[in-house]
């Protein structure tokens, strides 16, 4: 019996462990062919020349929506619009990329060819995204150059410009849990023509942001105080020089298209139009236990 608690046991525990560790490496693998297989870009490819076709009744942004590599459906909400722009493979900068496959460019890098840039601060995850890449059906050839930094609003345009990432692009990418309003703010180096970047909703209608703390890390003071209002960051937007055209369901991760593009399919939508979903008036109860902390009111 000591014999075997004391030597089998943990050797049939690490055994077993290693197996498990095997599998889902194997299901993941398998995943990520599923996900970047000639049938996934053909589908894709098809539909992105439907929604360019004069004959096809267009649905609505909001339904335009499907998730292959994003968090949630914002990989359909992509297509349909670099669709309506006319841009089949384009450019992207990724602030906060993670590993880069679970990437709101990651499909557009994938299945459709895209070129680009992905910055990240942890060094494992750049790894992890080095790695994938390098096996990828489209991207092996010429995968994204892959930066490890960490993003703050004094650093941002000297990173992009290391990274020989200049004038105009076609999709940036900001998703950074937390100082996102500020560093975009602060980005002049590129001038893309579509952004996506992440709001707090929890902050309903408010116009307010965060004070910017360059030392911040997640979840910092309280796990729901950081980020800006759906509201600041439209107005941030403005001020670039951009519209709101939409939103995933959950309206947190906003997107902007460029005044003068396509602005006949890609309308400007209303802050209160994207945070419809039940989940909002939810999340705004975890406002409450800091809603008389210090904020910030840019206008």
């Amino acid at each position: 019996m000591w014999f075997r608690k004391r030597l089998v046991d943990p050797l049939l525990a690490k055994g077993e462990a290693r197996i498990d560790r095997h599998v889902r490496r194997l299901e993941q693998h398998a995943e990520f062919q599923s996900r970047v297989s000639a049938q996934t870009q053909i589908a894709q490819h098809a539909l992105w020349h439907s929604y360019r076709s004069p004959t096809t009744q267009r649905p609505k942004l909001s339904e335009a929506g499907f998730r292959c590599f994003s968090q949630f459906e914002e990989d359909g909400l992509l297509l349909y619009i670099f669709a309506a722009l006319g841009t089949f493979s384009g450019e992207y900068l990724d602030l906060g990329c993670a590993d880069g496959i679970n990437s709101n460019c990651a499909n557009l890098a994938l299945n459709f060819g895209w070129r680009g840039t992905m910055v990240d601060g942890s060094v494992e995850k750049i790894r992890t995204g080095q790695d994938a890449y390098s096996k990828a059906p489209i991207a092996w050839a010429y995968p994204p150059k892959f930066v490890c930094d960490l993003i703050t609003a004094e650093n941002v345009n000297d990173i992009v410009r290391r990274s020989n990432v200049s004038g105009e692009i076609d999709f940036l990418s900001i998703d950074i849990d937390g100082n996102d309003y500020w560093v975009w703010q602060a980005l002049e180096a590129t001038n893309p023509k579509v952004v996506m970047i992440e709001t707090h909703t929890e902050f309903g209608l408010n116009d307010i942001v965060v004070p910017y703390d360059a030392t911040y890390s997640y979840p910092g003071r309280h796990p729901d105080y950081h980020g800006a209002s759906p509201t600041a960051m439209a107005k941030l937007a403005e001020r670039k020089g951009y519209r709101l055209v939409g939103a995933n369901a959950y309206g947190f991760n906003t997107i902007y298209v460029r005044e003068g593009l396509a602005e006949d399919i890609l309308p400007k939508v209303s802050v209160e139009s994207i945070l419809w979903h039940p989940r909002n008036v939810e999340r705004a109860k975890l406002f409450e236990p800091i809603k008389d902390w210090p904020y910030v009111s840019p206008t």
